[in-house]
């Protein structure tokens, strides 16, 4: 199961009638004010197992979310296009996502990794 809510974050205002500014990251495009039924007061995991690391933030490249690819996995073709199975640095295998060779033009090297470990493999 996956993260359903993102935070902790501080509330910086109450702006009342049950609505709460908050300080959330300086990359996120959304708007800073929640109605309080939106909001969930953050509780501390009770067991070693139950606490995960935040997910890294994506860095911003000519204004637009980059997330840093860790691994590629598999690889298939769609059309003309070859897609790769990628894993996101920071992330678990839930968010695995088959992004189009175009749609990941940072990730050069780890592809070039990909192809090399692939071609090595006994089929």
């Amino acid at each position: 199961m996956d993260n359903k809510r993102y935070g902790p974050f501080r509330i910086s205002k109450d702006i009342g009638s049950g609505a709460f500014q908050l300080e959330l990251p300086e990359g996120w495009m959304i708007h800073n004010v929640f109605n309080e039924d939106l909001l969930t007061r953050c509780v501390e995991p009770r067991f070693k197992g139950q606490h995960r690391e935040p997910a890294p933030l994506p860095t911003i490249i000519n204004e637009e979310e980059e997330y840093e690819v860790e691994e590629v996995r598999k690889h298939r073709k769609r059309g003309r296009e070859t897609q790769f199975l990628v894993h996101w640095k920071g992330y678990g295998d839930e968010h695995d996502q088959w992004i189009a060779e175009t749609g990941l033009p940072h990730a050069k090297q780890v592809i070039k990794d990909y192809w090399t470990r692939y071609s090595g493999r006994n089929i």
